[in-house]
């Protein structure tokens, strides 16, 4: 059996590997940049390769790296539960999120049981305030959040696809054309604002003008005024499927890719927190899961 590297180079790896930076994973492991760096080239002496590709202010894992990555970073995880059960330091993990309230009644609640089955020791405070991203150095660990795309400096994970659809209610399930919006009202939320202009102009109708534009900044009031009939509301896909209201209806059949996402973010340092770990790792699976 081959000699094992230095479990120290095993965990610089793993952590830069993860966070994508050598300052973030050596900030996580309160060690100074050099130090972590010469880990992680004693690991690659080791092995006899390189795994990073070193690009300016960030590294990337080569194939090798990536391979290596799936294979030790579980292990590594196991071993370090192992190691809290057998020193009976083995406690409650506790994740601060925020995330927007359509996402988590849609999505995120109807899961969280089996999130609990898996990691009993998993516990979420959830905040569902707005401007979370901005809020990330008061209080919380990690945020989803709805944005064209999110500053580069922060770690991002884009959730899937969102279709823009039309949804009505009432008098107004009726349209058979998008031409027929121009009378009428449309409801949008403040942080999807191009909604209906993006899809209109999909629609081969720039710069249709509706009769009016009333804003919301909650979704679900936004499905509820479009069940009663009082305008057409642009939303994601997901929302008029998560909504099970008969009253509710797909107009036109037709559903336009949005330039907008749910999107996990957190500060880089964060992903080498286990219960930030835990659950990014959880939700990304699950929902490639659900759209496979």
């Amino acid at each position: 059996m081959k000699r094992l590297p230095p479990l120290t180079a095993v965990e610089a790896f793993v952590e830069t590997a993860r966070l994508g930076s050598v300052k973030a994973a050596a900030e996580a492991l309160a060690l100074s940049s050099p130090a972590l760096s010469r880990r992680i080239q004693s690991l690659e002496r080791h092995v006899g390769r390189p795994l990073f590709e070193r690009r300016h202010q960030a590294v990337h894992l080569n194939p090798e790296g990536e391979q290596l990555l799936a294979e030790i970073g579980p292990a590594l995880d196991g071993l370090g539960q192992a190691m809290e059960r057998a020193t009976g330091q083995h406690e409650l993990l506790r994740l601060k999120l925020a995330v927007l309230p359509l996402f988590a009644s849609y999505r995120l609640m109807p899961r969280l049981g089996e999130l609990r089955t898996l990691y009993p020791d998993l516990h979420l405070d959830i905040d569902t305030r707005p401007h979370a991203l901005s809020r990330l150095d008061e209080g919380l660990d990690a945020a989803i959040v709805l944005a064209r795309e999110v500053d580069p400096s922060l770690y991002s994970m884009r959730l899937g696809a969102n279709r823009v659809v039309a949804i009505g209610g009432g008098a107004l399930a009726g349209l058979d054309h998008p031409a027929q919006l121009a009378g009428a009202t449309i409801l949008l939320h403040r942080d999807l604002p191009d909604a209906f202009d993006y899809w209109s102009e999909a629609m081969g109708l720039p710069g249709l003008e509706p009769a009016a534009v009333d804003h919301f900044d909650s979704g679900q009031l936004i499905l509820d005024a479009a069940a009663q009939g009082l305008g057409v509301g642009f939303m994601f896909e997901m929302h008029l499927e998560g909504a099970h209201d008969p009253r509710l209806h797909r107009l036109f059949d037709t559903a336009v890719e949005s330039p907008y996402a749910y999107w996990f973010a957190c500060r880089r340092a964060m992903l080498g927190r286990r219960p930030v770990r835990i659950f990014h790792d959880w939700l990304v699976g699950e929902l490639e899961t659900r759209a496979g």
